[in-house]
């Protein structure tokens, strides 16, 4: 989402100077690539690139190529083959030995339905996303580009392209897929990709350990919301990267956030009660993970003082508590701790181990 977020910004910039744009996006990818379809990368005519559709070698042709859409204000398809080594500009900075499609769309900013518009859209609403981007692999065939933005309360998209099927199947799966699509005019391929709400981390502490977990954070685009009860501590000045500080009790916390299956709480304030406390709290919800910061045996205690006030924890609760929080990196410094704490929640996410690449025999892209 942060990739989207930065696109957007540089449009909305870009419009108000009166500049002209091209957004170029991964469509299809055949053997290995640095970046999957649905990667984008918009580009300013004065050459400002945002966003990224390779490992940084085919971005200097692909800026050629944008600006040439922008200049002819028509959609473009080039295909990069970049396991030919004998094009040495691509294939040997690259190494990824795939054939890689990028769609140039040139933006249109007086169109209400252009792809820029349309993406919009998936950020203004906190719910799952399908974007639908229709092309053809077929040599001088019409490239028609981003049609769709669908969702469960609501679609936007060119009334020719509702594509309201594929998109439902897509939300079901939770999945992108590339479909062959018959229309009266002759077929395209479509692009139906996936995208999950932003990722809320709800952080209970605001000791000078939790900045490094915000900043991490909010590189990665996550919404971040930081809270706990001292006021010297939880404020806007010491997280600026936060979406929300907030000086509250443990039961005004959770009052003042939305806990959906996107929701990972973190609980480091440093006080024990007040950790206990939200913890009570969290067992009443659905969310997915919920970290605690701190030895074994302050998890034990825990353990034993829920069993002492009655509440029985199930299969399911031990499985979303992690304690203590963290991959096994051999973090001791705050930033080192932070990185742990990002790594597992980010592995957790993704329903990952969090071990080496080195010992996977698969894809690293499944």
């Amino acid at each position: 989402m942060t990739e989207l977020s930065k696109i957007i910004n540089t449009y909305h910039r870009a419009i108000s100077e009166g500049k002209q744009t091209a957004l170029a996006t991964v469509v299809n990818v055949e053997g290995s690539s640095y970046r999957q379809p649905g990667a984008r990368m918009l580009v300013t005519e004065d050459g400002i690139l945002t966003g990224a559709i390779s490992g940084g070698c085919l971005e200097g042709d692909a800026l050629r190529k944008a600006l040439l859409a922008i200049n002819q204000k028509q959609n473009k398809l080039i295909t990069y083959d970049t396991s030919d080594e004998s094009i040495l500009e691509f294939s040997v900075q690259l190494g990824c030995n795939g054939i890689v499609h990028i769609l140039f769309e040139y933006i249109d900013s007086d169109n209400p339905h252009n792809p820029l518009e349309l993406l919009k859209k998936v950020e203004e609403n906190r719910t799952e996303s399908v974007i639908a981007t229709l092309f053809s692999l077929e040599r001088n065939a019409k490239q028609i580009g981003t049609v769709n933005v669908f969702q469960q309360s609501e679609s936007f998209f060119d009334v020719h392209y509702s594509l309201e099927d594929e998109s439902l199947n897509v939300l079901k799966n939770k999945s992108s897929q590339i479909k062959n699509i018959h229309f009266e005019n002759g077929e395209q391929c479509a692009l139906f990709q996936y995208i999950a709400p932003a990722v809320s981390l709800v952080i209970a502490g605001a000791g000078n350990d939790v900045q490094p977990v915000v900043k991490m954070a909010d590189i990665l685009g996550w919404q971040v919301t930081v809270g706990e009860g001292r006021v010297t501590h939880a404020t806007q000045k010491r997280f600026p990267e936060a979406k929300n500080v907030m000086v509250v009790k443990p039961e005004e916390l959770l009052q003042n956030v939305v806990i959906d299956d996107r929701t990972y709480f973190v609980l480091m304030t440093h006080n024990y009660k007040y950790d206990l406390e939200v913890l009570k709290l969290l067992l009443k919800t659905n969310c997915p993970y919920i970290g605690i910061l701190g030895p074994k045996t302050k998890l034990q205690r825990i353990f034993d003082d829920l069993h002492a006030d009655g509440i029985i924890l199930t299969q399911e609760d031990y499985q979303r508590i992690y304690g203590p929080i963290g991959l096994d990196i051999g973090a001791e410094t705050s930033e080192e701790i932070a990185l742990s704490v990002i790594s597992e929640i980010k592995a957790v996410i993704e329903d990952r181990k969090g071990t080496s690449l080195r010992y996977k025999t698969d894809k690293i892209h499944s």
